[in-house]
């Protein structure tokens, strides 16, 4: 009879497709954010290609989208027991330590790319309420006002590296 039967769930897609939100259905099965479709979409691709890059070279990528992670914490603590095992030290007595770079962007790091001395590079994290200075001379850069109309500054490349407990000092 040519009749399209329309089910529930083909209708909730419809509807949150028009007005751009990620449907339950998908919601469910992918990871938790707060943004509309597009950036949603474009998120995900984005973590494909960076699983795809990761996965398909078997090396540490020369700094890591932290926020494409699904679990950014197993990353870290990953991190914490690479340093802990080499050094025979207790995981329990280490800690992060975390060197903002003058890396602006991932494009800035040296090509053919070098790991860091300590850690790895991570990219991907914004400020709200403040910016970013650099550094003079080498020196560590630090947290400053935010600038007029600029609401979320991204954060250069950070340099994660763990160190004892002991040994950490601001």
């Amino acid at each position: 009879s040519g009749a399209l039967n329309i089910s529930e769930a083909m209708e909730n897609l419809s509807n949150a497709l028009f007005l751009g939100k990620v449907n339950d259905t998908w919601e469910k099965k992918a990871y938790f954010s707060r943004k509309t479709l597009g950036p949603w979409f474009n998120d995900m691709l984005e973590r494909v290609k960076q699983i795809a890059t990761w996965t398909s070279t078997l090396n540490l990528l020369p700094s890591l989208w932290i926020a494409g992670l699904f679990n950014p914490m197993s990353f870290l603590t990953a991190v914490m027991q690479t340093t802990a095992r080499a050094a025979n030290l207790p995981l329990d007595d280490m800690t992060l330590r975390w060197q903002v770079t003058a890396f602006h962007n991932t494009e800035e790091l040296p090509h053919p790319f070098v790991q860091p001395e300590k850690g790895v590079y991570i990219h991907g994290l914004f400020l709200e309420g403040a910016a970013w200075e650099d550094g003079k001379a080498g020196a560590e850069g630090n947290l400053v006002d935010s600038k007029p109309k600029e609401l979320h500054p991204v954060v250069p490349v950070i340099n994660v590296f763990a160190i004892p407990n002991k040994n950490m000092s601001w």
